[in-house]
């Protein structure tokens, strides 16, 4: 089907004139069903791998329904397929759906669900052509002429019109077919995505005319008056025309370049709410998307390329997700089981913050090839094993990807489901067998959440800022990073569930439910955060803070004590020297605020060795070899704060030391914390339990990580009567016993082991 561009306009135009006054996206709601779990594989017709697109001849109907039909056969409810924008409109205002049409109907006809990916990034020439400033630009001046891809930059607002008219008709053809589920209007949203730059020396994007312009806005809301702008930067401007973002770093180069990488989070989100929002100009129903080209965890804000937010990008869609290609041809090693649950609880907390659930857009099916670079192979249990670990994290939809594997390209013969002559393999059918479980038990996951968590964890984009824009200053390597999973392994080994939580989060108060803060690597943070912090303790929290912890404010000014904000007064220490150490080593004192830890214990730190100072109300918890106070807890209000002066949860990241993993736990006992999962049998440690909660069920995936046998005995906290146990891999009953408090389960697990078992109790009264 072919629309004009102006012809769909008027009558777009018209249709609003006909429908009564739109409603708020509350009470709008999407069109999500509570017993529809889709597990979806990626097909956009033929074997050509996305973002390309087929011809539609007069074969296609039959060999692309053939498709669909092993598909559904498999044990799948939906297809992911795409729409690129320079086949969808190769002139302006001719719009060719050809392609979507045919999908959408023959997935119609067999009775599966279609969840629609479209790729702006993929952009006809026409749109260079007819707006040449829109070229992205990089800061050395360099302008990128696109070629398939980047496309162009939507900061052009001529562009980001036809963008959204674009989106719009896509929107308003679709919506004739009840098989539309779904809409991903954004893949692994980047500034620049799809291209790289061997000629250009550390790129950067975000330099284009129009970009600048809107930098310049944004830090007029910010700033208000250009004198106060002087002021944050030591600069004379001028005028507002004067202001750009800084290319290049020098020793007064901080402020302004930690306002452009905020900038570029807030914009990256907010290109996502125009995407958002263009289909739901016309689309009034289904769910809207977009994912991440990995959890936030492990990439960089600094990246030149434009790296997402994901707690940002999670507030302005109805969903927000990410890829995930544990064996991805690009990685030095495949990612270990303590990366993949902790890249998922960062994506799941993500949604958790804007009071979301999230989606898997991506889910690796084969084997990763990149050229020449061919990672190990991708096995049927791997998939069966990241499609439970996503659905146990608490997932709403997994889109594997793809079907065939890549035809053309870098990634050629790689990624895929099934062979590219079109025979099954053993992953595709095992693929199949789990989605059909999940899809006979899809009402139960639904109305299930995640176990909610006692441990909080900041994630701080500022602490990557720290020195300005010169990222070779820190000899700590990825500590950011490091320190952040370090302590989601320290609980999760410990069957404690954690939620990472955002700066935000904090200012607002939503951590108040949490009975401990970590805050890592925190060095720099705004004066919201502090005032968060201090009331998160006053209302009866413990926080817990590592070395130089409030260094620098949120302009990157330094603070006159450590930490900074009057936080001295919370913590009850301040700062007295520092000195850069391969190792600590903390000698833990006699104390009831360090439960099951004894005195003179030896713990390891990393980094730094910071020698504290007690103020008023200070209580040194351990020292330094030397004697110099290394934690010093503070009672302030209602709850406790606590000062590490050492890196803890890097320290345990790189060296596993027991002994730094229960000083970690000890401090969290004291608030309060326990563990509502238990595990003990031989073999069991590397158990993994991972619960969905709801009034009447609870959900329980064992997953062991071990390549040896397991004799798992579990004993898990549930508040009713447990009138049935189910083991939904074979579907029979599971034998159990429940005491006053627990739950007790049994199960004999081979090495690789996965079992999940369904506790059901009596439905609870109206």
């Amino acid at each position: 089907m072919k629309w004009g561009r102006f012809g769909f306009v008027c009558l777009f135009l018209f249709l609003l004139v006909l429908q009564p006054p739109e409603r708020s996206r509350a009470a709008q709601g999407t069109s999500v069903s509570p017993s529809f779990f889709p597990v979806a594989v990626w097909y956009g017709g033929g074997k050509i791998r996305a973002p390309m697109l087929e011809p539609v001849n007069a074969t296609s109907a039959a060999r692309w329904g053939h498709d669909l039909d092993q598909i559904k056969a498999l044990g799948f409810d939906t297809v992911k397929c795409w729409v690129d924008w320079a086949t969808a409109e190769p002139q302006r205002g001719r719009f060719d759906f050809r392609n979507l049409n045919l999908l959408l109907r023959l997935a119609q006809e067999r009775g599966l669900r279609v969840i629609v990916q479209i790729y702006t990034d993929s952009a006809p020439d026409w749109i260079g052509q007819r707006h040449p400033g829109a070229r992205f630009v990089d800061r050395s001046g360099a302008v990128i002429d696109s070629e398939a891809a980047p496309g162009y930059s939507i900061d052009d607002p001529a562009v980001r019109r036809e963008m959204v008219e674009f989106l719009q008709a896509v929107a308003h053809d679709a919506n004739g077919y009840s098989s539309l589920y779904a809409w991903d209007v954004w893949s692994e949203p980047h500034i620049v995505n799809w291209a790289d730059f061997p000629y250009l020396k550390n790129p950067e994007f975000g330099f284009s005319p129009y970009t600048q312009a809107r930098f310049r806005r944004w830090l007029q809301a910010k700033y208000k008056t250009l004198a106060a702008l002087n002021r944050a930067w030591y600069r004379g401007f001028s005028s507002w025309s004067e202001v750009s973002a800084p290319r290049f770093p020098t020793i007064l180069s901080f402020t302004d370049y930690i306002d452009w990488r905020m900038f570029i989070l807030d914009k990256l989100a907010g290109d996502l709410k125009t995407r958002v929002d263009a289909i739901r100009s016309v689309d009034h129903t289904h769910p809207i998307t977009s994912h991440a080209a990995a959890p936030g965890i492990f990439t960089d804000p600094r990246n030149g390329y434009g790296q997402p937010d994901d707690f940002l990008m999670a507030e302005n869609a109805d969903f927000f997700g990410t890829s995930l290609y544990p064996k991805h041809a690009g990685l030095i090693r495949p990612l270990s089981y303590q990366n993949l649950t902790a890249g998922l609880d960062f994506e799941r907390s993500a949604g958790h913050s804007a009071g979301k659930a999230f989606w898997i857009g991506e889910l690796q099916a084969g084997q990763g090839v990149l050229g020449m670079r061919i990672a190990v192979p991708v096995t049927a249990h791997d998939v069966t094993y990241w499609m439970w670990e996503t659905v146990a994290h608490g997932a709403r939809e997994i889109a594997i990807y793809a079907w065939y594997p890549m035809n053309a390209g870098y990634e050629s013969g790689g990624y895929g489901l099934i062979h590219l002559d079109g025979t099954l393999t053993a992953r595709a059918r095992a693929a199949g067998k789990t989605a059909q479980i999940i899809e006979r038990n899809a009402a139960a996951i639904n109305r299930a959440q995640p176990a909610p968590a006692q441990v909080a964890i900041l994630y701080n984009p500022l602490s990557y800022m720290v020195g300005g824009s010169e990222a070779s200053l820190s000899k700590l390597g990825n500590a950011e990073h490091d320190s952040l999973e370090g302590l989601h392994e320290a609980f999760s080994e410990a069957q404690i569930p954690v939620d990472f939580v955002s700066p935000q989060d904090i200012a607002d108060g939503r951590v108040r439910a949490y009975k401990i803060l970590f805050l890592p690597f925190a060095m720099m943070i705004s004066r919201k955060v502090a005032e968060g912090v201090k009331r998160y303790v006053e209302q009866g929290g413990t926080a817990v803070a590592g070395a130089r912890f409030a260094w620098n404010n949120a302009r990157g000014l330094a603070s006159d004590q450590i930490p900074g904000f009057g936080l001295t007064q919370v913590f009850g220490a301040r700062e007295r020297r520092i000195v850069p150490v391969k190792a600590a080593r903390l000698l833990v004192e006699a104390s009831p605020a360090l439960p099951g830890m004894k005195a003179g214990e030896a713990v390891r730190g990393d980094a730094f060795q910071e020698e504290l100072e007690p103020l008023q109300g200070g209580r040194v918890l351990a020292r330094f070899p030397d004697g110099a106070p290394a934690i010093v807890e503070k009672a302030y209000g209602r709850g406790k704060a606590v000062f590490v002066g050492s890196m803890l949860p890097l320290s345990y990241q790189r060296e596993h030391e027991r002994s730094t993993q229960q000083l970690l736990l000890s401090l969290a006992r004291a608030a309060g914390v326990k563990p509502e999962v238990r595990v003990s049998g031989a073999g069991t440690s590397q158990i993994e339990v991972r619960r969905l909660v709801s009034p009447r069920d609870q959900l329980i995936f064992v997953f062991n990580h071990a390549h040896a046998p397991a004799r798992a005995s579990l004993a898990v906290q549930v508040p009713w009567k447990v009138e049935q146990a189910q083991d939904l891999l074979d579907g029979r009953s599971a034998a159990f016993k429940q005491t006053r408090e627990n739950v007790l389960l049994e199960k004999q697990l081979p090495g690789g082991g996965i079992w999940v078992v369904k506790l059901s109790g009596e439905r609870p009264a109206r």
